[in-house]
């Protein structure tokens, strides 16, 4: 009796112990120190075209000279029943009859034995792009890819043409049919002198890290004739433009210039020889010699007064009257802008034809002629003023930002220029 009474006791006090430690503080260091789990580490898609590529074959190719769609798709295993389905489901996202030659396409597969097309991808551009889903959903849409931009800098100096110049710098020549852009009020791209020099900041934006073109230009010093010319790009009243270290507009009244980058080949005068007659007598215009087709703009807003052909003399005209004192005239075109006619409005820059050789022509060119009060003067000669200048309420603002875009040009060394003429020579 006393041993199981000493059992009793025994049990009783292990009980009370536990009981004891149950109710004991615990330690609040554990308590806060999470259990974890097995990590599982999960593998974020590939994506590509907003798809997830890496989970299909993907076939890249470019669609050659009269290819269609159905021959790409049929080829792939896709019965002709349903490309007859996609191209008529797509009209009013994407017609397919607009697939061009030398373009991009992506055709993503399964990955089975007997690979079978998902989704056909139809690159419109180096941004855009089409969907096409070969499902049972046959779904169509549009997207575009990650554009991004890296700031870059250029400078060099004319030896020959301003093209050849960025071509020789390792720079994408088409930053001079910017530069030309931007001066085209003020500097005449048809008149660039050897050693006339450049420095500017410009974005060149990227897809999939190839370039794609150039974005913003920010800052440009053009020196002709010695002479600083100087493009800062503001911000006034919600509208972006271009002007100059004095804060003055690069846009004038009218362009310089009514096609881009060719040459002069006859200029204004009251006695030349004309090429054909081969008699002389005036030329009250400057011809622009241009390869066929080279597209023509107006130089300024205005209505077109006239619209024909001109038997044994201009060939293919149109005439535009800017204001009550200034009209232009544009000869010997190949053929019209499309909705170019009589009366209609058309605004500085505007394509309104193509340059030709129609008429009495040696071969294509430009007659551009102006008439000032009715009479005609020499349309180099031609002066016009700017338009409005940066505001006093932004011109702080303006300063601010000009000054350090300054600073930075001014960080751009140029190259020497004195020994560059010297080895050309």
């Amino acid at each position: 009796m006393g041993k199981l009474r000493s059992i009793f006791v025994g049990m009783g006090l292990v009980i009370v112990l536990s009981q004891l430690f149950s109710c004991a503080p615990k330690n609040t260091k554990q308590a806060d120190t999470p259990v974890l789990d097995t990590v599982v580490e999960v593998k974020m898609p590939v994506l590509k075209y907003g798809l997830p590529v890496d989970s299909f074959t993907l076939e890249m190719g470019k669609v050659k000279n009269n290819q269609y769609l159905s021959q790409i798709l049929n080829a792939r295993g896709v019965g002709m029943g349903t490309i007859d389905k996609i191209a008529r489901k797509s009209r009013d996202v994407f017609d397919v009859r607009k697939i061009k030659s030398g373009e991009n396409f992506c055709i993503l597969s399964t990955r089975d034995s007997v690979p079978v097309a998902k989704y056909f991808v139809y690159e419109n551009s180096p941004v855009q792009y089409t969907v096409f889903e070969l499902t049972d959903s046959l779904g169509i849409y549009q997207g575009a890819k990650e554009v991004k931009t890296r700031q870059r800098t250029a400078h060099g100096v004319v030896e020959s043409s301003l093209w050849n110049a960025m071509v020789d710098n390792g720079q994408d020549p088409v930053l001079s049919l910017e530069l030309s852009k931007i001066y085209a009020w003020t500097i005449d791209f048809f008149g660039i002198q050897k050693g006339d020099r450049y420095r500017l900041i410009y974005d060149e934006e990227y897809v999939d890290s190839v370039s794609i073109g150039i974005g913003n230009i920010y800052a440009v010093e053009f020196e002709h004739y010695g002479e600083p010319n100087y493009a800062y790009w503001f911000k006034q009243d919600s509208i972006w433009d271009y002007y100059d270290d004095k804060g003055n507009s690069l846009r004038k009244e009218f362009l310089k210039a009514p096609l881009e980058f060719y040459r002069i080949s006859s200029r204004f005068s009251n006695g030349r020889m004309h090429p054909v007659l081969r008699i002389r007598r005036p030329h009250h215009g400057v011809d622009y010699a241009a390869p066929k087709g080279t597209p023509v703009m107006t130089i300024g807003d205005g209505t077109v007064i006239a619209k024909a052909y001109q038997k044994g003399g201009g060939g293919n005209y149109l005439k535009i009257k800017h204001n009550h004192t200034y009209t232009t005239t544009y000869m010997h075109l190949s053929g019209y802008a499309k909705g170019i006619s009589t009366g209609s409005r058309v605004r500085q820059g505007d394509v309104i034809g193509y340059v030709g050789a129609t008429g009495l022509a040696t071969g294509p060119h430009l007659d551009f002629r102006v008439h000032m009060n009715g009479r005609a003067i020499d349309p180099l000669k031609m002066k016009a003023d700017p338009v409005d200048p940066v505001d006093s309420l932004h011109m702080e603002r303006f300063t601010l930002l000009k000054d350090s875009l300054m600073l930075e040009l001014q960080k751009i060394q140029w190259d020497d220029l004195e020994q560059i003429l010297a080895n050309s020579n």
